[in-house]
């Protein structure tokens, strides 16, 4: 899978980030969004290979393109045996966020990009449109720290698992008024926080990777962006755990569902019987094989955002693969015509 879509979805992420960063800063946070995903899907329909979308633009809303159920790829079009034998390829299931921060875009700031994760049929999995609670460390750390502990014996182990005070850990937070007493018991527990406003995927990623200053990602944000985080995580080898929150009150600003009984029902005619359970990496990225690809759109920890020069743009991208055991940082130069003088700033 990774030899014969590796580049591929490097090129898909590549042009949903470039589309969107045509509207950094601009204030429109829904079209940004919306030419992602229309370069996201015009691009992976010339992919030869069976897609169909697990995670995608709404569970609930009737999204156009990139809906949960869509089919995707040159082999899933009406004319598909024109250009290959559709039972001959194996059916790839596909979670995508075209446009993962689409305020940071819209408002200019740091930490967007455009991400997807494939594996094989059955090997996401297809969360609801619910919240989650995530938990995620580097790989040190990997089966130590535990959602169901404290902050604070969480930073208690990544400090001894890291060899580090635990006033030199940085733990990542989304801004939001559900995390207020976690944001203090770390603080109290002596650690440093960075809180985001959007893009907890990017934190997550970020807390495999030496040098990134980032030690751990805690709190609640969406389910399906965790399980693309898992799917990157469970590749680099790091910790991560998500288990759905169904109850809006816990929530505080709002969730899919008027009722946490209403969701609960929703949740076992999901066939999640357990809406309690707590699940690791390898059950959200269950997969044989698993791909992650990530473009950034405006500049962030790990990448580049879309950088625009006469003729063309520069973007970089990562792609991680759990069949080679790589991450790849890809530096890509798109000519969108000739140049009179290739100035890549």
């Amino acid at each position: 899978m990774e030899n014969t879509l590796g580049l591929e979805i490097i090129e898909v992420v590549e042009q949903a980030a470039i589309a969107s960063s045509k509207w950094m800063g601009k204030g429109e946070k829904n079209i940004a969004d919306q030419v992602a995903v229309e370069a996201m899907r015009e691009r992976m329909n010339k992919i030869y290979m069976r897609g169909r979308i697990v995670i995608g633009e709404g569970e609930r809303d009737e999204a156009p393109m990139l809906y949960i159920g869509e089919e995707v790829g040159i082999c899933t079009q009406p004319d598909a045996k024109n250009f290959c034998n559709p039972d001959e390829l194996i059916e790839i299931d596909i979670a995508v966020d075209p446009c993962e921060g689409t305020n940071l875009v819209a408002y200019g700031q740091n930490g967007s990009m455009a991400v997807l994760a494939i594996s094989e049929k059955g090997g996401l999995f297809a969360a609801p449109d619910f919240y989650m609670k995530k938990l995620a460390a580097p790989a040190p750390a990997k089966g130590l720290v535990d959602i169901n502990k404290s902050a604070t014996e969480n930073l208690k182990i990544l400090s001894e698992c890291l060899n580090r005070s635990i006033e030199e850990l940085v733990v990542v937070v989304m801004d939001r008024p559900r995390h207020k007493e976690l944001i203090k018991e770390i603080r109290d527990a002596g650690a440093r926080v960075r809180l985001i406003s959007d893009g907890d995927v990017s934190a997550a990623i970020s807390c495999a990777f030496g040098g990134t200053n980032i030690h751990a990602l805690m709190g609640i944000g969406a389910a399906p962006e965790g399980v693309i985080s898992a799917a990157a995580m469970r590749c680099l080898g790091g910790h991560f755990q998500g288990q759905l929150i169904y109850d809006p009150s816990v929530v505080q600003t709002g969730l899919i569902g008027e009722s946490r009984e209403g969701n609960l029902a929703r949740l076992k005619e999901m066939g999640i019987n357990d809406p309690d359970k707590v699940y690791d990496a390898n059950e959200l990225a269950s997969g044989e094989t698993v791909l992650f690809a990530a473009c950034g759109i405006t500049p962030g920890t790990l990448m580049e955002g879309v950088r625009f020069f006469n003729g063309g743009a520069r973007t970089q991208s990562l792609v991680i693969s759990n069949q080679s055991n790589t991450a790849r940082f890809v530096d890509t130069i798109h000519l969108f015509d000739e140049p009179k003088n290739l100035q890549l700033h």
